[in-house]
């Protein structure tokens, strides 16, 4: 059976309609998860009101019960590594385990010129976001760890509060880049996160049999990864219906649906619906 998220892009949208739509979210057995997006500033459109990501997730875990929850994905250049991992154990202890830990290499140019932040070329960004992932895994599984690498350097740093979830939280891996974002999905990933507006959903496929071959040669199977495909809410029920089948046909096992505001007590009722045939 596929399982089905939502995602609600944190712009402008009050504390109470956010909380609103996650409660009803977990009181409900439809949705697996509910996501929240990591920017400071819209990706498209003028500057608006934007929630910082992490924080307001600490808060929905703690209104929560039921639902999976992460950032898909956060940023790898807003937070140093070693801060996301002491976050991402208080979130999961907050939620009761139910943290899924999203990492991208990071990519809006102007909200990191904006707030002094180096976003780099594409060769630095993934090389820091390689030296995080081991260094997050690091933190949340061994009592003590130690790490010296061109980015970043840790000396017998030690992480006393652990995640609920052992051996740690699972890893979301989010991009579709064939010589960068893939090979690190096939090494590090429990969970890739599939994002392609720009092309068919049948062509997911092709990509899913990179990564395929790309776990083969770090001796792991992609059956080893959740493979989810995430999409913008379309304008009718019937159109999400549509696209997300055919992304499901294509090999996703998990549908994601990201909402944009204006929101509305129905916006998780209409996302549903539209699901629900599938």
């Amino acid at each position: 059976m596929p399982k089905f998220s939502f995602k609600v892009a944190p712009i402008d949208i009050s504390w109470e309609q956010m909380s609103t739509l996650w409660r009803a979210a977990d009181e409900a057995s439809f949705f697996t998860g509910g996501w929240l997006l990591d920017h400071f500033y819209p990706s498209r459109g003028p500057i608006r009101p934007t929630w910082e990501a992490w924080t307001l997730l600490a808060s929905l875990a703690a209104i929560t019960s039921r639902l999976r929850l992460g950032v898909m994905v956060s940023s790898n250049t807003f937070r140093h590594p070693a801060l996301l991992a002491h976050m991402a154990a208080s979130v999961d202890e907050i939620s009761g385990g139910r943290l899924e830990l999203g990492l991208g290499a990071g990519w809006n140019q102007a909200e990191h010129d904006a707030f002094g932040i180096d976003l780099g070329d594409a060769v630095s960004r993934w090389g820091r976001l390689a030296e995080a992932l081991e260094i997050v895994d690091g933190l949340l599984t061994q009592d003590s760890y130690s790490f010296s690498g061109k980015h970043f350097r840790l000396d017998n740093a030690q992480l006393m509060h652990k995640p609920v979830q052992q051996p740690r939280p699972p890893f979301v891996i989010g991009g579709i880049g064939p010589k960068r974002t893939l090979p690190l999905v096939a090494r590090w990933a429990d969970h890739w996160n599939y994002f392609n507006p720009t092309e068919p959903p049948e062509v997911l496929a092709e990509y899913k049999e990179r990564l395929a071959a790309l776990c083969v040669s770090v001796d792991r199977s992609i059956t080893d990864i959740e493979v989810s495909a995430q999409m913008r809410m379309p304008a009718t029920s019937g159109e999400l219906t549509d696209l997300a089948g055919r992304l499901l046909a294509a090999g996703a096992d998990h549908i994601v649906v990201t909402a944009f505001a204006p929101f509305d007590d129905g916006t998780i009722d209409r996302i549903a619906a539209g699901l629900a045939p599938l």
